[in-house]
């Protein structure tokens, strides 16, 4: 290519500035550049007395009023802590990180984008990039570097509690979406762009029984065939940063896996950006936390994600390399690739955050521009399952009830990771947008809503039709796991430290002075859930099918709109509705489904997961036999009812 000689030239600068930081360090200011500290437990103060290398919220942990404006106060008061030097400080920038995994979703007012199992039904790679680039555009508004996208999880049964975060059950889409994604929110890592964070390495979306935190009992052949290439596309694209899953690989810990993090990730896809784990996930390797920390360290990891602990992990990484138990050479690999990060993403000349380019310009945030390209996402990843008698589409004038609990509920529709970490319930936490019920007010002005949601005044004399919205609640993580009665909760998992394992990396007596255990791999982070035990919306929600059932027995046609993470068993459902749409989790902009009810747009989407017909089904595209209800690339049109 022709800019080769300038690219080796830039990178050339870039290796010689690392280099000459490396030989100025001291192990204090080494380890403190490997710690990534939750806002909540550490101070501007804490960042420059220990020299820490990045900062982030988790779910949940907001600033002020959680507005822009406040977003920015905060990363000025990071960035100068970090930029001070004297003679026991260099100046470092710090790394700001934040989960916005579909728009900007912690912070109010921001633009909430459908989750990306609803992206994947568009199955439009350019609108992909467009959404990563306007998210990058949101997110520099409010002075943040980094964001842990986009997920490139093949998920392979939809019990699990993230299905929403996948594309697809197939590798060919996610592999697709991935660079663009990747380029849509790094473009020319300019002011205007952030940090790409490609997670979970890899294989979380294969766990046994759809478990979250779980176990991935696929052998090496299987890994590389249909969940390694999306990492590989992402790598090709220029991806920064790479998350580690929480999950294991056949009973070994992934954040203690030498093979999968250094041989694989690192050695043969030639990764040199920053292995960054996930929320204190080195905790289960070892009950001993010293333990722990070496084993994370000698596996590779780079940058340790840390809420409370993080002093403790500063301590035991001195003296495990002060001892040898982790070797210099593998301290400076890992402050190496933060600080390469650093340098390509521009950051020692960036300016402080409140002074870039995007910093609290109200163009750049929650602008009816980004909204139109959410409301786009949303037309086009409706699924149309069903269109009995051309119940669909509406006509504008017609007398509509609208009814079901995710009717007019925008937490609802927008799901986890949405202001909270579980999401929230109503719509006073998501500011501009609009519910579904808002978005067909807007254009039917003879519809009118539900006192109280359940469809009790249903009436064929005054009411031509009805569309009930209906299907799950918000919930994120494990807490949306669908767990089988009786399953094993207990099984103890591997931690593998150093030793490097191959295809035969499961057998208790490989390098097994290396291995730490962990007593339950599963246990929920939380006190309650799981979600539930099944994929049965009748038995998870009865209430959807009561509201269905009180309008059908008046004989008003139903056009029901099912909001969920996953594809559901919803056999009666479809039984009582006349017109059937699976709307996913649509985000902030409601409005985009009323665009497709009532025929401005025709539906688009098309099936990336296949439908159950009972929760024990498990149908993946080219399985054996394969026959579920609705197979993937199925929807219907206007045209094709």
């Amino acid at each position: 290519m022709n800019d080769t000689n300038g690219t080796d030239t830039m990178n050339d600068t870039i290796e010689a500035r690392i280099e000459g930081l490396l030989k100025r360090m001291t192990i204090d200011q080494k380890v403190g550049q490997i710690v990534q500290a939750e806002s909540k437990f550490a101070s501007p103060a804490d960042a420059f007395d220990y020299h820490l290398g990045s900062i982030f919220n988790e779910g949940g942990s907001l600033p002020g009023e959680n507005r822009p404006e406040d977003y920015l106060g905060v990363c000025d008061g990071y960035w100068d802590a970090s930029m001070k030097a004297d003679d026991g400080h260099l100046a470092i920038p710090i790394l700001y990180a934040i989960d916005a995994i579909h728009g900007h979703n912690n912070v109010r007012g921001a633009v909430v984008f459908p989750h990306n199992i609803g992206l994947g039904a568009t199955h439009d790679p350019d609108l992909m990039e467009r959404i990563a680039r306007t998210t990058a555009r949101e997110i520099a508004a409010t002075g943040l570097d980094w964001t842990y996208a986009p997920t490139v999880a093949v998920a392979r049964n939809d019990h699990w509690g993230r299905t929403y975060e996948s594309y697809s059950e197939s590798p060919d889409l996610v592999c697709t979406y991935a660079p663009r994604f990747v380029r849509g929110l790094q473009g020319d890592l300019s002011e205007a762009h952030v940090i790409a964070c490609v997670k979970h390495w890899v294989g979380d979306g294969a766990t046994e029984h759809g478990i979250d935190r779980g176990d991935t009992c696929i052998d090496e052949a299987e890994l590389r065939r249909l969940h390694i290439p999306p990492y590989r596309n992402a790598i090709d694209a220029g991806a920064l940063t790479i998350m580690v899953s929480l999950s294991s690989w056949n009973q070994l810990r992934c954040h203690g896996h030498r093979y999968l993090v250094t041989t694989l990730l690192k050695d043969e896809l030639a990764f040199d950006g920053i292995v960054l784990s996930d929320w204190n996930a080195i905790d289960p390797l070892s009950e001993d936390y010293g333990e722990a920390v070496a084993i994370g360290l000698n596996a590779g990891l780079d940058m340790f994600m840390i809420t409370d602990k993080w002093k403790a992990f500063i301590h035991h990484a001195r003296d495990h390399v002060a001892t040898g138990r982790v070797s210099m050479e593998r301290l400076d690999d890992a402050v190496r690739r933060v600080l390469r990060v650093k340098a390509r993403f521009g950051l020692f000349e960036k300016p402080r955050p409140s002074r870039r380019r995007l910093a609290g310009d109200p163009a750049a945030f929650g602008t009816p521009e980004h909204r139109d390209v959410a409301r786009e996402a949303v037309r086009k990843s409706l699924v149309l399952l069903k269109n009995e008698a051309g119940a669909l589409p509406l006509d504008k004038q017609a007398r509509i009830l609208v009814a079901g609990k995710n009717a007019h509920n925008r937490g609802h529709q927008c799901g986890g990771f949405t202001i909270a970490w579980q999401g929230v319930n109503g719509n006073d936490a998501i500011a501009g947008g609009t519910s579904i019920w808002e978005g067909i007010r807007a254009v039917a002005p003879n519809a009118v809503l539900s006192a109280d949601l359940s469809g009790i005044e249903a009436d064929p004399v005054v009411h031509d039709a009805a569309v009930v919205v209906i299907g799950e609640l918000p919930y994120a993580e494990v807490m949306g796991d669908l767990r089988v009665d009786g399953l094993p909760r207990g099984r103890r998992i591997k931690a593998h430290s150093h030793g490097q394992v191959g295809a035969a990396h499961s057998e208790a007596g490989d390098n097994s002075t290396d291995l730490a255990w962990s007593a339950n791999p599963t246990i929920p982070i939380m006190e309650a859930g799981p979600y539930g035990t099944h994929l049965d919306l009748e038995r998870l929600h009865p209430e959807d099918l009561a509201v269905m059932e009180t309008i059908a027995a008046r004989g008003i046609p139903i056009v029901a709109v099912l909001v969920s993470g996953r594809p559901l068993v919803v056999n009666r459902e479809l039984e009582r509705a006349h017109a059937f749409v699976a709307a996913w989790l649509p985000g902030s902009e409601g409005q985009g489904v009323a665009d497709v009810l009532f025929g401005d747009h025709d539906f688009h989407g098309k099936l990336t997961f296949s439908w159950p017909r009972k929760d024990d089904d498990n149908w993946n595209l080219g399985d054996p036999g394969y026959d579920p209800l609705f197979p993937v690339g199925y929807g219907l049109t206007y045209q094709k009812t």
